[in-house]
C-alpha cells in the first residue's frame, strides 16, 4: 500500500459555457520520504490536482466525477468535512502559490501562525510563539522575534512567501504539497528553502509534491516527475530518466525551452513550443497536445493513448512514441 495513491482522478468545472475538464485521469503513487515533481505550463492541471488532494476545491463549480485519493489506504474523497479539516494543515500541508491572498491582511503574522499550533497541536500561545519564531528563523526571516508581530503588508513578497513556508511546516506534516514554493525568492533563499525541505524529508520521512515551472529545481530536488499537459499525464518516470531520455514530444519541448549559458546568435536563441494551450471542453477528444506536436498522427486527434512505453517504470502517453518504438 502506497503512502499516497492518486488513482484515475478527474476534476471538472461546470461553467455557463459547459464543462471544463481540468484534470483527466491523473494517477501517481508517492511513498514516505519521496519527492514527486509535477511540471507543465500554466493551465495544465497541476494546482487543481493539489487542491483536490487538500480538499480545497470549491464544489460547485468543481465536480469530481470519478477517481480516488488514497492517503494511508483511506480515500480522502469519502471523508467528512470535519475529518478533512483535522488532517489538512496538520498531517497534510500545503505551501500556496500566492502569499498575498493566503495571509490575512488584518491579523499579525504571529496570530496567524500560532493559531495553527494551538488548533492542531494544543499548544499554549506562549509555547506556540516560541516554536513559530524558531521556524521563521529556519526559513530565513531576519530578526524573527521582532518581525513575527508585523502585519503581512510590512513584509516584502519574498518574505511573505517564507512566512507561508514556515506556516506549512509548523506541524511537521507527513505530506507537504509545495505549489511554486520558491517563485518569489532569490536564488540564495531558494537554495536555503529547498535544503530545509530536503532535511525534513530525511529527518521525518516527509513526502513532498513539488509543483513548479522551474525544471532546474525539479532536477535537483525530486525523485520522480509527472509531466502534465491539458489536464493529462504526458510522461511519468524517475527524474533521472525524464531528463536523460525524455520520450514525449511535450517533455522534449519543455527541456529544449530551458535557457542555457553560451547561447549566441540566431541559431541558438531560446526554443519556444509553437501554438497555444488547448481549450479543455467536454467535447474535446484525442491527445491535448496534438495541435502543437511536430510528430502528430491522424489517430492523435481522435484517441488519447494509454501508456506506450516499453521501459518498466517509465510511462509515456504518445501514439508517435509507440509507432517509433515498434519500427
Amino acid at each position: 500500500m502506497s503512502f499516497l495513491h492518486v488513482d484515475d482522478l478527474h476534476v471538472h468545472f461546470v461553467t455557463d459555457r459547459g464543462s471544463v475538464r481540468a484534470v483527466n485521469g491523473m494517477h501517481f503513487r508517492l511513498e514516505r520520504g519521496e519527492t514527486l515533481g509535477i511540471v507543465g505550463e500554466s493551465g495544465s492541471g497541476k494546482s487543481v490536482t493539489a487542491m483536490a488532494i487538500m480538499g480545497l476545491l470549491p464544489m460547485p463549480p468543481a465536480v469530481i466525477p470519478s477517481g480516488r485519493i488514497l492517503y494511508e489506504g483511506h480515500d480522502l474523497l469519502t471523508h467528512t468535512a470535519a475529518k478533512r479539516r483535522s488532517i489538512r494543515g496538520n498531517r497534510v500541508s500545503m505551501i500556496f502559490q500566492d502569499p498575498m491572498t493566503s495571509l490575512n491582511p488584518f491579523l499579525r503574522v504571529s496570530r496567524q501562525l500560532t493559531e495553527v499550533l494551538e488548533v492542531h497541536k494544543g499548544l499554549s500561545r506562549k509555547d506556540a510563539l516560541r516554536r513559530v519564531i524558531a521556524m521563521l528563523e529556519r526559513v530565513g526571516i531576519p530578526s524573527a522575534a521582532q518581525r513575527v508581530h508585523s502585519y503581512p503588508h510590512e513584509f516584502s513578497g519574498g518574505m511573505r512567501q517564507r512566512v507561508m513556508i514556515a506556516m506549512s511546516l509548523l506541524c511537521e506534516p507527513d505530506l507537504l504539497i509545495a505549489d511554486e514554493p520558491t517563485t518569489a525568492l532569490d536564488v540564495t533563499i531558494q537554495a536555503q528553502i529547498l535544503e530545509l525541505l530536503n532535511e525534513l524529508k530525511h529527518e521525518r520521512g516527509m513526502a513532498t509534491i513539488l509543483i513548479t515551472h522551474d525544471l532546474g529545481v525539479v532536477a535537483g530536488a525530486t525523485d520522480n516527475v509527472v509531466v502534465m499537459y491539458g489536464g493529462q499525464r504526458m510522461e511519468h518516470s524517475s527524474t533521472a530518466n525524464v531528463f536523460r531520455s525524455p520520450c514525449h514530444p511535450y517533455t522534449q519541448g519543455l527541456l529544449k525551452s530551458v535557457p542555457r549559458l553560451g547561447r549566441t546568435g540566431e541559431r541558438d536563441k531560446l526554443y519556444c513550443i509553437p501554438g497555444l494551450p488547448p481549450v479543455l471542453t467536454a467535447s474535446a477528444k484525442g491527445c491535448p497536445f496534438a495541435e502543437r506536436c511536430d510528430r502528430v498522427q491522424a489517430v492523435c486527434s481522435e484517441e488519447m493513448p494509454g501508456d506506450t512505453s516499453q521501459e518498466p517504470g517509465h510511462e509515456v502517453y504518445c501514439h508517435a512514441h509507440a509507432t517509433e518504438a515498434a519500427s
